[in-house]
């Protein structure tokens, strides 16, 4: 054996390999060959810690250069055969699942305060293909997965470094391929499990707060909240059920214009005794959250004139300028009035919006200096919001942060422990959708829905509709409850309670969503020996690991509903109620084969105890 086919052998068993300051290279990944190519620059590439784990594999690439520089634009590139592939999820919550052709400019474009990097392949089966994961969810990494008409080949792109970088020496990443036929749910839950995992996304700990349903203002009242309302409200949502309110935008401004003139002072304005307010809900044995804009001062606030000069933009539609966190005095600004908030005015959580909006423009100045401690704007935020989380648990160790999607990647579940769906009013289905995309990637952060609201005059079966589409989430109502008919409210406190007596089900870890280009039209969740299936479609029931106790929601516009069981004989004892929880039924049956058929009413409910003959 020559010299040089020595040392490429040692460099194969270290599962490293050194490139020089080239523009491509190339090695194999199991079955796949993957090409990286980079700008000409200093910089020169290592791969490491190639490995492979049932069908798992990862590597790590490791860019150098001897002075701190801007790294250069870097992709990492394979392909792979369009074989059993019916479409693409990713962490989106406009996903629409359509792999697209290698000349559209589509792609999933992850940061800190955006999305996840992470995407699947699915099959038409929604078996795994391929799951592609990243380790970086700081800073901005662009991921793609497009089909080559003429070959019919699936081409694979992460891009790095596609927008203005700070100077550095040196940048690390691993990622992650997931080519095992496994339900996509079990691969997103590791690739969840795997961010978590890393000592730089630990989770922060969920209060058992957390996890009770809440009212929120916002589609109920907009920013014309007052005192007295709230805390009617507050009052019958917690005879429905609900263990806290939110507060949202108008508190701190009389000003009911749409748009954020009036952010960034934090003043209680509209919500003028606030501490009063807290005390009236603790008294209901209710928690509170407040929501703020993070990195809003309005046109019109004090706050604006102030940080002059200390702006990483400004929106005219918004009538709002964007604070820069990479200044210190801006941070402790913000913490200042979050600290306020909890330990002042008792409130028990914060509703933080926007802060997506932090974020790299082409003529961000990317340097210490000028008074700015940092360089990148992900990393302030991140140091930001690290200090706000230390500063705010000091006072409540069971606070509550609240999230909205699209900020939901995996540094974000450092520092909330609620991911809400994103705002759909009226919009059962898509707001189902988007918690399932949720629930996949958030480990066990609470996820929300989106806030409820339906017509009044809304038949209650089909307003039924809006509670039992969340049902796999924190439900978050917002209607005027001394408005609801006698009959909805019947119905919200029906599956209010049994939301509340079964979520350890409903949120448990064997969350099981079916059909995914349908948007889910069957979701079961598991624990222990009972099972909650719900049916948003006519798809057939199926019990899963001989579990006897079954309950079925019928969350559809039609009463049959099929139920598959693991064994011929069984005896079932069934109770079936109605969406405003009258029991209507109760029988026996013995069940000869293995499908037992139910009529069930719209938006009715099903408990069935499966006895073995």
């Amino acid at each position: 054996m020559n010299t040089l086919r020595l040392i490429i052998l040692i460099m194969l068993l270290n599962s490293t390999l050194l490139y020089a300051q080239t523009k491509q290279t190339s090695f194999e990944l199991g079955p796949l060959v993957i090409d990286i190519e980079k700008d000409e620059s200093p910089f020169s590439i290592e791969i490491k810690n190639i490995t492979k784990e049932t069908d798992v594999y990862s590597f790590t690439m490791v860019l150098t250069a001897d002075e701190a520089i801007s790294p250069p634009k870097t992709s990492i590139k394979w392909q792979t055969p369009s074989i059993d592939i019916a479409g693409i999820w990713t962490p989106e919550f406009n996903n629409d699942y359509i792999i697209p052709a290698d000349w559209s400019s589509k792609k999933l474009s992850s940061m800190l305060t955006q999305n996840a990097p992470t995407y699947s392949l699915f099959g038409h089966d929604d078996i795994n293909r391929y799951t592609v994961s990243v380790s970086d969810a700081v800073n901005l990494v662009n991921l793609s997965a497009k089909v080559r008409e003429e070959d019919s080949m699936i081409y694979h792109q992460l891009d790095f470094f596609t927008e203005k970088h700070k100077a550095v020496k040196s940048y690390e990443v691993e990622v992650r391929i997931d080519m095992r036929e496994t339900p996509l749910y079990t691969s997103l839950r590791d690739v969840a499990d795997w961010w978590a995992n890393m000592e730089q996304y630990t989770p922060i700990a969920v209060p058992q707060s957390a996890l009770e349903p809440m009212y929120s203002t916002w589609y109920s009242y907009h920013q014309n909240i007052k005192h007295d309302e709230l805390l009617a409200e507050s009052k019958l949502a917690k005879q429905l059920g609900y263990g806290a309110i939110i507060v949202d935008d108008g508190w701190q401004t009389n000003d009911s214009n749409r748009g954020y003139a009036y952010t960034g002072d934090w003043e209680p304005e509209r919500l003028t005794n606030i501490e009063k307010f807290v005390s009236d809900v603790h008294a209901l044995d209710m928690k509170s959250l407040l929501w703020y804009s993070i990195p809003f001062v309005g046109d019109k606030s004090q706050a604006a004139q102030k940080f002059k000069g200390k702006y990483l933009s400004h929106s005219e539609s918004l009538g709002t300028y964007v604070l820069d966190p990479r200044y210190p005095e801006v941070r402790q600004y913000l913490i200042n009035h979050y600290i306020k908030a909890v330990k002042d005015w008792k409130w028990d959580g914060l509703k933080l919006d926007f802060i997506d909006q932090f974020k790299t423009s082409d003529d961000t100045d990317l340097t210490i200096g000028n008074g700015r401690d940092y360089a990148s704007v992900y990393e302030s935020v991140d140091k930001l919001m690290s200090d706000l989380v230390f500063e705010l648990k000091k006072i409540n160790p069971e606070v509550m942060i609240e999230f909205r999607q699209r900020y939901i990647g995996p540094a974000m579940r450092k520092y909330g422990n609620m991911f809400r769906a994103t705002d759909i009013p009226n919009g059962a289905v898509t707001n189902r959708k988007r918690i399932v995309t949720l629930r996949l990637l958030s480990g066990d952060t609470a996820v929300h829905s989106d806030m409820l609201m339906w017509h009044l005059d809304e038949p209650v079966e089909l307003a039924a509709l809006q509670l039992l589409n969340i049902f796999y989430s924190v439900p978050q109502l917002s209607v005027r409850l001394n408005d609801l008919p006698t009959s909805h409210l019947d119905m919200v406190e029906f599956y209010t309670r049994y939301w509340n007596a079964n979520k350890h089900v409903l949120l448990s870890e064997n969350f099981q969503p079916q059909g995914i280009t349908s948007n889910y039209p069957l979701i079961s969740s598991y624990k222990g020996n009972k099972q909650i299936i719900t049916l948003y479609g006519d798809s057939v029931a199926t019990q899963t690991n001989n579990i006897s106790n079954i309950d079925i929601v019928n969350a559809k516009k039609t009463n049959e509903v099929i139920l598959k069981l693991s064994k011929n004989t069984y005896r079932a004892d069934v109770e079936v109620y109605t969406p405003t929880g009258k029991r209507v039924e109760v029988y026996s049956k013995v069940v000869n084969g293995n499908l037992l058929m139910l009529d069930i009413p719209v938006s009715g409910l099903a408990k069935i105890k499966l006895i073995s003959k």
